[in-house]
């Protein structure tokens, strides 16, 4: 039975659907947290340090499918279902991974896993959106960041204990029956809410094309980047050519040119996950490999980010109703490229590991204040019965960025340990990329909606597109 129109205030109201979607996000940030921790001692049992960087950027690629299918089929639907295939996939990726004896088949494992844990935000921000007023939903999203606290504290140091003293190979498979477990809760709820009121009715074959061919694009480019090859130029040129266009169709009309409103929304998105991801995938290869520091100390590194995200969150949801959405996003991406900038100073021997892993903590803290109320900005720009539509958009910039700041990256290093060079200078050219990214989203941060309390407005009055006319210019006063 669909929980009905009306939208919840207070998340207690909801009491069901919000344990389930925390219990997911939990489980996610476990196996997020502990695969980053832990990745330095698989490159090193399977000798596999030039495909560092894929063990992060294919599963990124292949969310992108996931995402897109999934946002299409929440509105079509109801998000359930998609919800129920994407843990299948997620746990049939954590297997592979951890069962892998080459990296290659790790990749791969990663690659699977990527298509499932794709389908788990838009089902997430669209049921969200679908049930709860926005005050309502900027507590879910404050909740949803607590979510990481517990595996934030103790995940990534007993990953980083666990692949040391135990073995890798836990780090992924103990996670499965927790997959399932978390499932079982959540899963009834979801199905609760039901297909939308107004049920979309564009078809689903032409996103999945363009979703594969942007997916591809950008795999290209990141490979003929880290590709010691007169090949290399043309086959970046080749994966340019073939993801712009695909590209251009999935995000709202504008994105590349930071078009007021939702187009500028999905654009800050990406850069503030290059931004952040882009840097934090390579604090610990520095910690370990360059500041000879255990896989325990890196794990503590990346817990620190995780709880001042909270808690940036939690400041998003007290001050950002009165303060303003867009304002307050905009000090998150300031703080973000400060704490990404002080972070990089791990690269320094003179620089205390403590002192830099104050400044992650700060870009942590950046990312709290900003994340929870893009996503804010974009429910309240969306028109009923198409917010998996609007939230994959948002989701699939969050991924492309993601994918390009820890592959660009991932190529710096490949490089640098093909000509014989310590990780060094490719760290250095990751850090570099992820701060001149935080820069960007400070300036895209300028053109976002207001992100003021509303309800699904009606939806004629939107402009702009996803795709197709619907969703995406500004309804700001200085749009």
């Amino acid at each position: 039975m669909p929980l009905g129109p009306r939208l919840a205030e207070r998340v207690g109201e909801r009491r069901g659907l919000a344990v389930g979607l925390v219990l997911t996000i939990t489980v996610v940030a476990f196996e997020n947290l502990g695969v980053a921790t832990a990745m330095p001692v698989v490159a090193r049992e399977l000798g596999g340090l030039s495909l560092y960087g894929w063990a992060f950027t294919a599963p990124l690629l292949a969310s992108i499918v996931g995402i897109t299918v999934a946002g299409r089929q929440v509105d079509r639907l109801g998000p359930g279902l998609p919800f129920a295939a994407g843990l299948v996939l997620f746990a049939t990726g954590l297997t592979i991974a951890g069962t892998a004896r080459t990296m290659p088949i790790l990749v791969a494992g990663r690659f699977v896993q990527g298509l499932g844990t794709g389908a788990v935000p838009p089902v997430a921000y669209a049921a969200i959106g679908r049930a709860f007023a926005d005050r309502a939903r900027a507590r879910m999203f404050a909740l949803m960041s607590t979510a990481w606290v517990l595996p934030g504290v103790v995940g990534p140091a007993i990953a980083g204990t666990v692949a040391e003293e135990i073995g890798w190979r836990w780090v992924f498979l103990a996670i499965v029956p927790l997959v399932f477990a978390t499932g079982c809760l959540a899963l009834p709820t979801l199905l609760a809410i039901g297909r939308p009121a107004v049920v979309a009715t564009s078809g689903i074959r032409g996103p999945i094309g363009r979703a594969a061919a942007l997916a591809a694009g950008v795999g290209l480019v990141v490979a003929g980047l880290s590709w010691l090859s007169p090949l290399a130029i043309p086959v970046v040129i080749a994966g340019i050519a073939i993801a712009t266009r695909p590209l251009q169709k999935l995000l709202p009309r504008g994105t590349l040119k930071l078009a007021r409103g939702l187009p500028a929304a999905a654009a800050a998105r990406g850069l503030q996950t290059f931004a952040f991801f882009g840097a934090e995938a390579y604090i610990p290869l520095a910690l370990n490999d360059l500041r000879n520091q255990r896989a325990a100390v890196a794990g503590l590194v990346l817990t620190g980010s995780t709880i001042t995200w909270t808690t940036g969150a939690w400041v998003q949801e007290r001050s950002g109703h009165a303060a303003g959405r867009r304002r307050l996003v905009g000090r998150g991406f300031v703080v973000l490229t400060a704490g990404v900038v002080l972070g990089s100073m791990v690269l320094l021997d003179a620089v205390p590991v403590a002192a830099a892993a104050a400044g992650w903590a700060l870009a942590g803290l950046g990312m709290g204040m900003s994340y929870s109320g893009l996503s804010l900005i974009v429910l309240a720009e969306a028109p009923p019965g198409r917010e998996g539509e609007a939230t994959s958009a948002l989701q699939l910039s969050d991924v492309l960025g993601m994918a390009l700041g820890t592959g660009l990256g991932g190529a710096a290093v490949a490089l640098g340990n093909a000509a014989g060079w310590s990780p060094r200078p490719g760290v250095a050219v990751a850090f570099a990329l992820a701060a001149t990214a935080g820069v960007l989203a400070c300036a895209a941060s300028r053109r976002l909606p207001m992100g003021r309390e509303t309800d699904h407005e009606d939806p004629l009055a939107i402009h702009g597109a996803v795709g197709d006319p619907g969703i995406g210019a500004d309804r700001s006063p200085s749009g």
